[in-house]
């Protein structure tokens, strides 16, 4: 594969993670899009710590057209990644989107200059220790999760001989659902708690939990996910399988008073709406959200 210009727009937790792996990796050139500058980046995995230098562009306007762009913003934060796409983007270029939800293409490919825009499922558990530091905790079998097909075959190929482990999946719609279910269970209830994964082994909130995913499920379903006669318990299994100590990206968010994504239950909510399904519950998770996030941007 010929070497490659890969900008990273998004520098958090999971944006930091691809930043130092594919630096590390030497294939590629990796350029950051941040807003404040940065010339290196640090990135703890278990024992080991591995340090980049980057090459870090903080005005868009000092872009030009890249092979590939890894958008890692939060989904709120998409419309505000508008000047930098414009730059970056052209026809050749591939958006490869490390978001939560399920409407990625559609928010993301009116800014992307006609490029070829692809969601990817995002299952490393990052935290943002730093400005410069990032710390990155595997989680089951699989880094990110694509489509089999050109797009994501490519996205695979742009990530062999680092560490982040990429699936190519032919039913990613389902596998996109499963992530939103699993996200839907854990991120509100930990951003709202302000506890790590330890508080889904109380009895009361894992009832809680079952409850918001079986009205999940339904509305996934409907909109065409193949998923499982179990599978709010499969969620619930897979979820209490990982360390109490781990933290969810709001809960992160929220520990850090920035905005919250409320578009992971607002997306289900949004689908629930379109095929007639009521959501109650996680209606009710979104208001709160909705409050806990408005009051952190007026901080």
């Amino acid at each position: 594969m010929r070497r490659q210009t890969v900008a990273i727009v998004g520098l958090g937790s999971i944006g930091g993670i691809a930043a130092v792996c594919l630096a590390a990796a030497g294939r590629h050139d990796i350029v950051a899009c941040v807003r404040r500058p940065l010339d290196r980046l640090t990135l703890e995995r278990g024992e080991e710590t591995t340090e980049v230098t980057l090459r870090a562009l903080t005005d868009p306007a000092a872009a030009t057209p890249v092979d590939w762009v890894l958008l890692c913003t939060k989904t709120h934060a998409t419309a505000s990644t508008a000047p930098w796409l414009k730059r970056l983007c052209g026809p050749a270029t591939k958006v490869a989107v490390l978001q939560n939800g399920i409407d990625q293409v559609a928010s993301v490919a009116p800014l992307a200059g006609g490029a070829t825009v692809f969601p990817v499922i995002v299952y490393t558990n990052a935290e943002r220790l730093g400005p410069d530091r990032v710390r990155f905790n595997a989680v089951g079998n699989d880094d990110y999760v694509v489509a089999d097909d050109a797009a994501g075959r490519a996205f695979a190929e742009l990530f062999a001989g680092t560490p982040l482990r990429v699936r190519l999946s032919e039913d990613f719609k389902t596998l996109l659902w499963r992530k939103l279910l699993m996200n839907v269970a854990a991120n509100p209830i930990s951003a709202l708690t302000l506890q790590r994964q330890s508080v889904f082994r109380r009895p009361d909130v894992h009832a809680l939990c079952m409850d918001v995913l079986a009205e999940a499920v339904a509305v996934g379903r409907a909109e065409g996910a193949k998923l499982a006669p179990d599978e709010a318990q499969r969620i619930m299994t897979q979820l209490l399988g990982y360390s109490p100590d781990l933290g969810t990206s709001m809960y992160f968010d929220r520990l850090a008073g920035r905005p919250l994504e409320t578009a992971i239950p607002g997306a289900i909510v949004a689908a629930g709406e379109r095929h007639g399904i009521a959501t109650p519950i996680i209606r009710a998770l979104l208001t709160l959200l909705k409050a806990v996030s408005d009051a952190a941007g007026k901080s």
